[in-house]
């Protein structure tokens, strides 16, 4: 005993506070701003795994079926513990706006970001994924005619440059159609998560997110079902291998309940380019983990393409980040 007691004063207070962190009983007794870090922190460390996880798991499960197994597993969760809790059910208006942001977010961007990492590398997935902040800008450029500041289109512009560089890496990869699909499909499915980004900022009503989140999950997981119900690939549950029920427990729970949870309540707590760093971050764990857990290739254009990319898309964020606050 005595010899512990030598110890701990060995140890500042700072130190044993932060071994002592993830202490339930110590992160109540922090504020909200350290709730959101910490919020961000699960954030940018489990989406970069569950590229991964998704990549493993459609090697077991299609693409489009394993999505909709998690999202309408973690879907009905939500429903059934905020129902259990009574609280109220989004009015019939927002009922139409659900079913948007369920296609958009969840049927086209999550559903096929998985389905294209069948055909493309976890690491490389999570890269693509993480330009969505560009396709926003491009869409202002084209659609809305807005006038982008100077330092968004620096960044557009090394978003592509670090995008050309990582491609160089799979120039001979392009021969296989497959691939190209792959990359098709993240392309578009980050393209959708940048419209319903910017739908849920024009027209989004106010009801509980978290409530909200799970009529998503759940109407996107009804869709995609029957999708795979036409798709001769599917396969039926009870050939399901415990590799592949794995996957899609942990993409359950990390991926779609604790991330989503976690991303919310970040999003409600932090200022919007505060909470975007989890893009910067997503694609590198993606390709370290995917690289010790799947063997992943990771050479040297991917990597400095990737910090290019990354960069230009924090110059996207910060630009607009000041000219909000300029008030310009």
């Amino acid at each position: 005993m005595n010899r512990l007691k030598k110890w701990k004063s060995w140890l500042p207070s700072d130190t044993l506070n932060g071994i002592l962190i993830f202490n339930p009983k110590k992160i109540r007794e922090k504020g909200t701003y350290f709730k959101a870090i910490l919020a961000l922190a699960l954030v940018s460390i489990l989406w970069g795994t569950t590229w991964v996880v998704s990549k493993y798991g459609v090697g077991f499960v299609p693409g489009l079926q394993l999505a909709a197994y998690r999202q309408m597993i973690a879907g009905t969760a939500f429903l059934l513990f905020f129902t259990a809790k009574k609280y109220p059910w989004p009015k019939r208006k927002d009922l139409g706006i659900l079913v948007v942001l369920a296609i958009l977010n969840f049927v086209m961007s999550n559903g096929l970001s998985t389905w294209g990492v069948t055909y493309i590398s976890a690491g490389l997935g999570s890269i693509i994924g993480a330009i969505f902040p560009l396709w926003i800008v491009l869409i202002g450029i084209f659609v809305e005619k807005s006038r982008p500041p100077l330092r968004s289109i620096s960044g557009l512009i090394a978003g592509f440059v670090g995008i050309c560089i990582i491609f160089y890496d799979h120039l001979a990869d392009f021969v296989n159609p497959d691939f190209r699909f792959g990359i098709f499909l993240s392309l578009i499915s980050t393209l959708t998560w940048a419209i319903g980004t910017m739908y849920t900022k024009k027209h989004a009503k106010i009801f509980n997110p978290y409530f909200g989140l799970g009529f998503q999950l759940t109407i996107s997981g009804l869709i995609l079902f029957f999708i795979t119900w036409f798709d001769p690939n599917t396969i039926d549950w009870r050939s399901i291998p415990s590799e592949g029920w794995f996957s899609i427990l942990y993409l359950v729970v990390f991926g779609s309940m604790i991330g989503f949870v976690a991303y919310l309540y970040a999003l409600q707590h932090l200022p919007t380019e505060q909470t975007a760093v989890y893009a910067y971050i997503n694609p590198l764990v993606a390709m370290v983990t995917g690289g010790i857990v799947l063997g992943e290739k990771i050479g040297l254009y991917i990597v400095v393409g990737c910090l290019i990319t990354l960069t230009g898309v924090y110059l996207v964020n910060t630009s607009y980040g000041t000219k909000n606050k300029s008030g310009t």
